[in-house]
């Protein structure tokens, strides 16, 4: 396993700026987001600026593991789910442009969106949009990471299994965040024993309290247990990147800094893969 960051606390940092940080602080993989209101945002990326960006994950020695495209699936109005269909295929064309030599594309990290409430009524409808998405990846070989999230349709371990044996595709597997998880109080060794082997992209944050009263923090701020969370993950095969992402809510704050929260985040993984042997 190998630190990463997410650019989703660094949205108006230039994505030079944020790369050459986080290169210097020790992370070795950078998921970059591209969802309206960043600097990296999809529709300002063309053809040459995919290119130079390439080269400049090469150039720092990172990789990209993922990017962070969310965009809901569930819209009802035709308008809004084609502006959202564009944006995730978009960034799925993109992730084939940001492919390394010889490498497998980035994933497409994304949500599903709704409400819990949305689930019962809507769960083919659901089957389909997300099966529509996952041929689409499929078609040039990039994996969508979907990520369950509390407070969305898909909130739960048992959902999230139900759907991905109804898709039924080497493409669909999933971005685990386990703090959706733990702020509804499911114990880390559960959650990771049945969303681990289908995990190809992991976020991290760290937060209190009990949804819906529950608090995203930077990783150092709160109680959340790493290191247990490391060892149960490396139990259970997991290799690839564990990667930070300090959420809205910090970014909330009146003084929040982005270069602050990442090497807050830094510290407090490197800590922990170390405390885990991982290192």
């Amino acid at each position: 396993m190998q630190i990463g960051y997410c650019t989703w606390g660094m949205p108006t940092v230039p994505l030079d700026e944020a790369l050459r940080h986080l290169a210097g602080l020790g992370f070795t993989g950078v998921e970059p987001t591209v969802i309206p209101g960043f600097t990296s945002e999809l529709d300002t990326l063309d053809a040459v600026e995919r290119r130079r960006i390439r080269a400049l994950f090469d150039d720092l020695g990172l990789d990209m593991p993922a990017i962070a495209g969310h965009r809901s699936l569930l819209a009802v109005d035709a308008d809004e789910h084609g502006e959202n269909w564009r944006r995730l295929t978009g960034a799925i064309d993109l992730c084939v442009d940001w492919t390394a030599a010889g490498a497998q594309p980035p994933a497409l990290d994304t949500t599903l969106g709704g409400s819990p409430a949305d689930w019962d009524a809507q769960c083919q409808f659901i089957v389909e949009r997300v099966g529509g998405l996952v041929d689409y990846g499929a078609s040039s070989g990039v994996v969508i990471a979907l990520e369950p999230h509390v407070g969305s349709a898909l909130d739960t371990p048992e959902k999230t299994l139900w759907l991905l044996q109804q898709i039924g595709s080497d493409f669909l597997k999933l971005n685990y965040d386990i703090s959706h998880f733990d702020v509804q109080g499911m114990p880390t060794k559960e959650t990771v024993a049945s969303m681990a082997p289908h995990t190809v992209h992991t976020h991290v944050k760290d937060q209190r309290g009990r949804a819906p009263d529950h608090e995203f923090l930077i990783p150092g701020e709160g109680p959340f247990d790493f290191v247990e969370y490391l060892h149960e993950m490396e139990a259970a095969g997991y290799d690839g990147y564990i990667t930070a992402e300090v959420s809205f809510m910090v970014q909330q704050r009146p003084d929040y800094d982005p270069f602050a929260a990442a090497e807050l985040t830094w510290r407090t993984l490197d800590c922990a893969f170390r405390s885990a042997g991982l290192q």
